[in-house]
């Protein structure tokens, strides 16, 4: 499968943004779908993920602020930011898992990635 990452861009603080991934190949309502963020000088760290029937994980950092969705007709997850915070900045990826279900929140888990999409918060 590969993945396309897009939406990314400058906000400022308290704002709200979706980025989206859109998949090409087959069989993507069959993947679990992820998004990790990267920031400068940091690890790659897990953000969100969403099994093929909609059941959602969420980093601690942005419970209750983020919201990650997919259309398996569409072939693309979203992932929607809200009440935005200047740490929230980071290039922001999306992945389909290829490893088990127990490693969700860990990337070594997730065989395919996008390219990934920059977003920026302003204070």
């Amino acid at each position: 499968v590969q993945l396309q990452a897009s939406g990314g861009g400058l906000v400022q603080a308290g704002d709200s943004l979706r980025v989206s991934c859109a998949a090409s190949g087959r069989a993507f309502s069959n993947y679990v779908m992820g998004w990790f963020r990267q920031a400068p000088g940091k690890d790659r760290e897990f953000v969100a993920a969403i099994r093929s029937g909609g059941l959602a994980y969420y980093a601690e950092s942005v419970e209750g602020r983020f919201a990650i969705s997919r259309d398996n007709a569409k072939r693309t997850v979203y992932l929607q930011m809200n009440r935005l915070k200047p740490e929230d900045t980071a290039v922001y990826y999306c992945a389909a898992l290829r490893g088990i279900l127990s490693m969700i929140r860990n990337a070594a888990a997730y065989g395919y990635w996008g390219q990934g999409t920059q977003v920026t918060v302003s204070s």
